[in-house]
């Protein structure tokens, strides 16, 4: 792992990729060799020894640290409901139902915290935790998620009041066969037809018969009919949908589209600036010391703003 980080160096002086891509590299190692350990496959993480470490590369960029803003969620609502208002008003029920889905996930996003691989479904990860949030693991009466955390543990995550009225409305529409389907499931349909193929094929189902059957009903009745759980969202299709949202709202944020991610930050902001522990309970940071590391420029804002009142005193003449 030593002679794995000075190579990483080396790649990095000349020019080859940035620091922060070999930094990433050798996390994807450690962290791989860390399940090692945990499997009882060795019996400590090489990667992880400070010999090996102290030979990457010092990352020295900023890091991208995008916010939603209460401004952006604003308009993505607007955005949306306008959406759901014109399909309503032309009597077109089925067309509302994806801008209500979306409208859903953006509430939950914005509100709750939840990581995007926490509620979309990881392409490279088959564990049950991660193919998407189910309805038997929504709470709408007391107001909870269960999900798998980042520290590969379930957790339960708040759900206000806001984010309720949404998904609610989103089930009445969905009307899903069972609580276990996905809430958030994908409207590719590619992924809708080659799911109902491979479900009524282990069924004992022929495949002339299914091909009629995809033939004569819209997929939407197949699922619900035969109880087929169709696939939840992915994490790549939950960014891609929320660049068409910023494009069609006109949201732009430094060149870029709102991020999944960049939501959990903004309500990270926004609880902080009320309690440093309100922020650390909703974002579930183990640990408030990691709380505060990731809104320490609230900190130096609110300090900035405690020093200018001194110095406005002391420098009167100034």
């Amino acid at each position: 792992m030593r002679a794995y980080a000075q190579e990483l160096r080396k790649r990095v002086r000349n020019g080859e990729f940035a620091a922060s891509t070999a930094n990433t590299y050798y996390a994807t190692v450690r962290a791989c060799l860390s399940w090692a350990v945990e499997d009882g496959l060795i019996d400590t993480n090489p990667a992880a020894a400070t010999r090996a470490t102290k030979e990457l590369p010092e990352d020295t960029t900023e890091p991208n640290r995008q916010f939603w803003t209460p401004e952006d969620v604003q308009a993505l609502f607007a955005h949306l409901s306008q959406r759901i208002d014109e399909r309503l008003d032309d009597g077109r029920m089925d067309a509302a139902a994806i801008p209500i889905r979306n409208r859903a996930l953006v509430s939950l996003l914005a509100s709750t915290g939840v990581r995007g691989a926490e509620i979309c479904r990881d392409a490279d990860d088959d564990r049950d935790g991660r193919q998407g949030l189910r309805w038997e693991r929504v709470d709408l009466e007391s107001g909870a998620l269960r999900v798998l955390g980042k520290n590969q543990q379930w957790e339960y995550a708040q759900l206000p009041s806001q984010a309720r009225d949404h998904l609610r409305r989103h089930y009445d529409v969905q009307q899903p066969a069972s609580n276990d389907w996905p809430v958030f499931p994908t409207a590719h349909v590619p992924s809708l037809y080659r799911t109902i193929r491979r479900e009524l094929g282990q069924r004992g189902w022929e495949e002339s018969a299914i091909e009629t059957l995809l033939d004569e009903q819209p997929t939407k009745e197949i699922l619900r009919e035969y109880d087929i759980s169709p696939p939840a969202i992915t994490v790549r299709g939950a960014r891609t949908l929320m660049e068409r949202l910023c494009e069609r709202a006109d949201i732009e944020v430094e060149g870029e589209y709102l991020k999944p991610h960049g939501a959990r930050r903004g309500l990270g902001d926004l609880l902080y600036r009320e309690s440093a522990e309100l922020a650390q309970s909703a974002l579930r940071h183990e640990s408030i010391r990691t709380t505060h590391d990731a809104y320490s420029h609230i900190d130096a804002s609110e300090t900035a703003e405690a020093v200018s009142d001194v110095l406005s005193g002391a420098w009167k003449n100034n």
